[in-house]
């Protein structure tokens, strides 16, 4: 009986690329060639990285929430699974989860990769979302290219299996290397770059306002919103109506008043 493929053993289990191949007799197949570590760490167009649903929850999440922070600055970029090339000697390209870059000339350019060199700009927040599969890469070896690269802020939401505990893990630059940043006495993590609060909820992030409020992602802020509009709508219907029915008290009122001013003078003379 054939055994099923443990996941250890799973020779995909990082990802994979199909490579285009030309056969002897002219043909061309694509064959589907697994990932290392490596080419995960330094991936290319077209790579297809297994995610899980708590990665991908957290990513759109994050994405929306950076995006409306910076909603008021034209020069800002939000990136997401973009290949950054340095302008470092020696170091390769990586694929951020999230990157936050300020002072882009054109933010809405149609672009494939961002390269610091032409662009004269780098990002000023990075963010890696943690797949247990590949962990080293964020927790570790990341932490060295990104400081390398001249990153100020790095922010890892870790995991070590999908059903977490998610832990945060905040890094700063200095001259020799990232500093760690603490987290406050609720356990979150100020984004300076973009001025909110990043914390957990169970096995989720959550972010908060300067001010300590939560940040909804979008289909919580659009439900929120809609019913915000559906609330007043049902308070203008409400002042129509007693608009409404103010006038047909008035209009009364004026007729009684005016059959009272006749009972007294009693009728019209007649002509």
């Amino acid at each position: 009986m054939i055994q099923p493929l443990q996941p250890q053993a799973d020779p995909f289990r990082y990802g994979w690329r199909y490579v285009r191949n030309e056969r002897p007799d002219g043909s061309v197949e694509f064959d589907q060639v697994p990932l290392t570590l490596e080419d995960v760490l330094h991936p290319q167009d077209g790579d297809v990285l297994p995610q899980n649903t708590p990665h991908d929850r957290d990513w759109t999440y994050l994405g929306e929430v950076l995006r409306g922070q910076v909603a008021d600055d034209p020069t800002a970029l939000i990136t997401s699974d973009l290949i950054i090339v340095w302008d470092v000697p020696g170091l390769k390209h990586h694929s951020p989860d999230l990157g936050v870059i300020f002072g882009v000339r054109d933010p809405q350019a149609k672009r494939s990769s961002f390269s610091v060199a032409e662009e004269g700009v780098r990002p000023a927040l990075l963010i890696e979302i943690v797949s247990p599969a590949y962990r080293v890469n964020d927790v570790v070896t990341k932490v060295d290219h990104y400081h390398r690269a001249g990153v100020p802020w790095y922010v890892i939401v870790d995991r070590e299996d999908m059903d977490g505990p998610v832990r945060l893990i905040g890094y700063r630059a200095e001259m020799d290397g990232y500093v760690q940043l603490p987290l406050d006495a609720r356990g979150r993590l100020w984004l300076e770059p973009v001025g909110v609060w990043l914390g957990t909820q169970g096995n989720r992030v959550v972010c908060y306002s300067e001010t300590g409020e939560e940040i909804g992602d979008y289909v919580q802020v659009t439900k929120n919103l809609a019913a915000a509009e559906a609330r007043a709508a049902e308070a203008e219907e409400r002042a129509r109506e007693a608009e409404g029915r103010a006038a047909e008290a008035e209009t009364k009122l004026r007729e009684l008043e005016e059959r009272l001013r006749q009972s007294r003078n009693g009728p019209p003379p007649q002509s």
